[in-house]
């Protein structure tokens, strides 16, 4: 069975992500999306509720998708599914230089890592979780960027 991880925040999940993971199913059986932490940023939700809002957004793919939390090193857990593939979505250029850097780090650790890049559709090159969180923040129209339960979960949670 061909099986690849695609980490990630996913604070919130937006149809970017939908979108690779999709793409990613069409070249691996199962897929491993990991909801990780930057530690750069605070989170607006919770691990769990990530996760809850990735299941149910992709509660159409359930069988061949595990979503599950991760602290630690992505390599480990990489090991731990028994797979060797990393998923990256790129938007930009500037997410190439970050992503590829990564990837010769990972390589670097691990000969045996692929990371494989997943350009996303043009339709959702300018989607961003900051983005989509400083729109729900004033209260900006999120639908048609993000899954409906991001959507319902994000007007909770900037509700005045």
């Amino acid at each position: 069975m061909r099986t690849a991880v695609y980490p990630g925040a996913f604070d919130p999940v937006t149809n970017g992500h939908i979108d690779i993971i999709e793409r990613a199913l069409k070249l691996f059986d199962k897929l491993h999306v990991v909801v990780g932490d930057n530690p750069q940023k605070a989170p607006t939700f919770t691990a769990k509720e990530r996760i809850n809002m990735l299941k149910e957004a992709l509660k159409n793919h359930n069988n061949r998708i595990e979503v599950e939390h991760f602290d630690g090193l992505l390599l480990n857990y990489v090991k731990k599914k028994k797979s060797n593939v990393v998923i990256r979505g790129l938007r930009a250029i500037t997410d190439f230089e970050f992503e590829f850097s990564r990837a010769l780090l990972n390589r670097e650790l691990d000969k045996g890592i692929e990371t494989i890049f997943i350009m996303t559709k043009d339709d959702y090159a300018f989607l961003s979780s900051s983005i989509i969180k400083e729109i729900a923040m004033f209260h900006g129209p999120v639908k048609g960027f993000v899954p409906e339960i991001v959507e319902r979960k994000l007007k909770e949670k900037f509700r005045k």
